[in-house]
């Protein structure tokens, strides 16, 4: 298997801040790599050593088998980048901003205007490309600095939290884009905290808490560590939530957590739930609501964490 993307210990400190400690990677070619945390985890951190932009205090890395430190122009012409936010001059119209970056890759004027007309025509923003880009939408402008990253055709693309401050519409149409550049074979790295996000794109996730890689697998994989299906009752009355609960607990040997009226739990063997349906029914407890579902990855990534994805940042990333 060819890698597009491999990393073994890499490290950054800042101060007694450990950003990165240790992170091992692999994207194969074509695939794209959600890497998962909540802010000041290292995902940043990550993608400026991968794009060349850090050197990292340890471990090695290579993107497109070049090194990121020993042979930096090489990777560079070979990735895209688009950060937090977008990076694309409001003074500028959409063509203009496209040409630039174009002509700034050695293009000549005539090919930059070649390929700023087929991004704008991509993007949807043909009608727009006339327009200075402070008129933009904060959806508009993400996928022009997208289409911004895509001017040189990269085979490798780093999206670093593309969709932070967008509204559902806006990211929902991002994501019909970065789906599209997967199908072109278009290696893509995507960090997020968004988990939703990386259950719909991913191939293959990585989650990072504290500057480690914490687990690894494809979005089922995750799931299946929390116990493969969630177990969700409501009971008809509300005093018999505790009844609930302890019936639940006492035949999946666990604590379920009890919110919302709902009392829940992770479920290895779903034979086990006819026998939870009797209990409750010989004790005269009325179910409003039984259900068996698939884990989310928001509960894997509490099993894993112990919090939630979304969290204030640290120093060290904002640093970083």
């Amino acid at each position: 298997m060819r890698y597009a993307i491999q990393a073994q210990g890499l490290a950054k400190h800042y101060g007694e801040t450990r950003a990165l400690d240790g992170v091992d990677l692999e994207v194969p070619q074509g695939r794209l790599l959600g890497v998962l945390g909540p802010n000041g985890a290292g995902k940043t951190t990550a993608v400026r050593i991968l794009a060349t932009l850090l050197r990292p205090d340890g471990g090695r890395a290579q993107v497109g088998g070049f090194d990121v430190v020993k042979q930096a122009h090489q990777v560079r012409s070979l990735i895209g980048l688009t950060g937090q936010y977008a990076a694309v001059d409001e003074t500028l119209t959409g063509v203009e901003n496209l040409v630039m970056i174009g002509r700034l890759l050695d293009m000549t004027r005539a090919d930059a205007r070649r390929r700023a007309a087929e991004l704008l025509e991509r993007f949807d923003l043909t009608d727009a490309g006339g327009r200075a880009t402070k008129t933009y939408s904060g959806g508009m402008r993400r996928r022009l600095d997208l289409a911004a990253s895509l001017i040189g055709r990269p085979q490798v693309l780093f999206l670093d939290e593309p969709t932070t401050g967008l509204d559902p519409r806006s990211r929902t149409e991002l994501w019909g884009v970065v789906r599209g550049l997967q199908s072109d074979g278009v290696t893509v790295l995507l960090t997020t905290q968004y988990l939703e996000e990386a259950d719909q794109l991913a191939d293959d996730i990585v989650v990072f808490d504290h500057g480690k890689v914490i687990a690894a697998g494809t979005s089922d994989e995750l799931k299946a560590t929390t116990g493969g299906q969630v177990l969700e009752v409501r009971p008809a009355e509300t005093a018999h939530l505790d009844l609930v609960a302890r019936v639940v607990g006492d035949i999946l040997d666990l604590a379920p957590t009890v919110s919302g009226g709902m009392v829940r739990a992770g479920v290895r063997d779903p034979a086990v739930v006819p026998a939870i349906v009797r209990r409750l029914d010989d004790l005269g407890v009325i179910a409003a609501e039984l259900s068996l579902r698939k884990s989310s990855l928001d509960e894997v990534f509490l099993a894993l964490t112990g919090h939630a994805a979304e969290e204030k940042a640290q120093p060290a990333e904002v640093a970083a």
